[in-house]
């Protein structure tokens, strides 16, 4: 089989979405868990906007000119996300997601990336092993959560909805818990109208660029993510992305009724800080 590799674009949107959708469904239903793109609908939209967005990268995969297979790389900070990588049923188990994936690490090493992140399923040995073998590390293990929003609020912690005056506070704070701020996507979301933060003792000490899967929160403690969480007015797509190794957030989760909808890994290649704060990942890291 002969793989040709492209950069990807707008009009790859409704192939790439299609076997988004195909892919995910064929390796959850297997699993027994539902999928994180339940429609072809949602699956391309949700590629399309990749590949229009100037802050991703794209690669195709092609067999015979028909589209095959892609993969994702989010260049909006210095730190790199990988995702979602997707290759048609018919043709997986072929090297083509070994192929994908070298193309977007590739891209990462020409532009001197930070270092490179991603989010995997814990139920999906195969991309589990393919990361380890690509030289990404075990970092965190992650309950995906979903539920209706909690509507409640923390003593003492209030939330707002940030603006452009607030980027700098976020930057400060995203840099403080993670070693790097993420000032792309802060920046999307400000633009969006999308993004919220948590003041305390008068002072920002918290941000999210909204409570959900594609998207990320920061804190300097875990009350200020349980704030945000409280002031989320729903959990977008499959849910929220909650570090296990933070018991006090978990049980807080819990106890606010969300459910367990899976568990996820978070991994990474490059350097790494332990997170200094509260913190709740994207899909893409």
């Amino acid at each position: 089989m002969h793989v040709q590799l492209r950069r990807g674009n707008p009009d790859d949107a409704s192939a790439c979405g299609r076997i988004c959708h195909e892919a995910f469904a064929a390796i959850s239903s297997a699993h027994s868990f539902p999928c994180d793109f339940p429609t072809r609908d949602a699956a391309v939209a949700t590629v399309s906007m990749m590949l229009s967005h100037p802050g991703f990268y794209s690669v195709v995969a092609e067999v015979d000119g028909e589209v095959v297979g892609s993969n994702f790389l989010d260049e909006r900070s210095a730190v790199a996300g990988v995702g979602p990588i997707t290759v048609a049923p018919a043709v997986q188990d072929s090297s083509l997601g070994r192929q994908l994936m070298a193309a977007v690490m590739d891209r990462a090493a020409e532009r001197r990336a930070l270092g490179v992140r991603l989010v995997q399923a814990a139920y999906h040995n195969r991309s589990l092993s393919l990361y380890a073998k690509l030289g990404f590390a075990v970092r965190e293990p992650l309950a995906c959560m979903q539920g209706p929003p909690p509507r409640r609020s923390v003593e003492g912690y209030s939330v707002r909805s940030g603006t452009a005056a607030d980027a700098a506070d976020c930057n400060r704070i995203c840099t403080a818990v993670h070693g790097h701020d993420r000032s792309g996507e802060v920046a999307d979301a400000i633009s969006a109208g999308g993004l919220l933060v948590v003041e305390h003792d008068g002072r920002i000490t918290g941000y999210s660029i909204g409570l959900g899967f594609f998207t990320h929160s920061v804190g300097e403690t875990t009350d200020d993510i349980a704030a945000l969480i409280g002031a989320a007015a729903e959990l977008g797509g499959p849910g929220i992305l909650v570090p296990l190794r933070n018991q006090r957030l978990f049980t807080f989760c819990l106890g606010e009724g969300l459910r367990v909808v899976q568990v996820m890994t978070l991994m990474s290649t490059g350097p790494y800080s332990e997170p200094a704060g509260g913190w709740l990942p994207s899909i893409l890291y």
